[in-house]
C-alpha cells in the first residue's frame, strides 16, 4: 500500500469517526432532553431530588464509554462533568448538601494529576 493510499484511508477513517461522534452526541442530547421532559411530567414529590443530575452524569459517561469502544477520542471535560453530576446527584438523593465549587476544584486537580496516566485511554484511536 502506498503512502498516499494509507493517508487517504486514514482521512476516510477520521471522517467516519467524526460523523459517528456527531451521531453519538446528537443521540446523547436527545436522550438528555427526553429524560428532562419525562422528569418534568412527574410530580415533584414522586421523583427523588438529584435524579436529573444522576441521569445527566450517566448519559455523559455512557457517551464517553461508547466513544472509547468505537475508537473515538473521549472528552475529559464531559467525563469530569459526568462524575461531578453523579456525585452531586447522589448527594441530593441522600439529602447531603455537597459543595459544588470545592468538589469541582478537586476533580479538576485530580484530572490534572491523572492526565499523564489516562491520556493514552482518552486518545485511543
Amino acid at each position: 500500500m502506498s503512502e498516499n493510499s494509507t493517508q487517504l484511508t486514514n482521512i476516510q477513517e477520521n471522517q467516519k469517526n467524526i460523523a459517528l461522534n456527531k451521531k453519538l452526541e446528537d443521540f446523547a442530547w436527545g436522550l438528555f432532553l427526553v429524560m428532562i421532559g419525562c422528569i418534568w411530567l412527574i410530580p415533584d414529590k414522586q421523583i427523588p431530588q438529584g435524579t436529573w443530575l444522576i441521569g445527566a452524569g450517566v448519559i455523559m459517561l455512557g457517551l464517553n464509554a461508547v466513544r472509547y469502544f468505537k475508537g473515538i477520542k473521549m472528552s475529559g471535560f464531559t467525563i469530569a462533568l459526568g462524575v461531578l453530576a453523579i456525585i452531586l446527584g447522589l448527594g441530593d438523593f441522600f439529602g447531603v448538601d455537597l459543595p459544588f465549587f470545592p468538589i469541582g476544584l478537586i476533580l479538576i486537580g485530580a484530572s490534572m494529576l491523572l492526565k499523564p496516566i489516562l491520556k493514552p485511554l482518552l486518545e485511543k484511536n
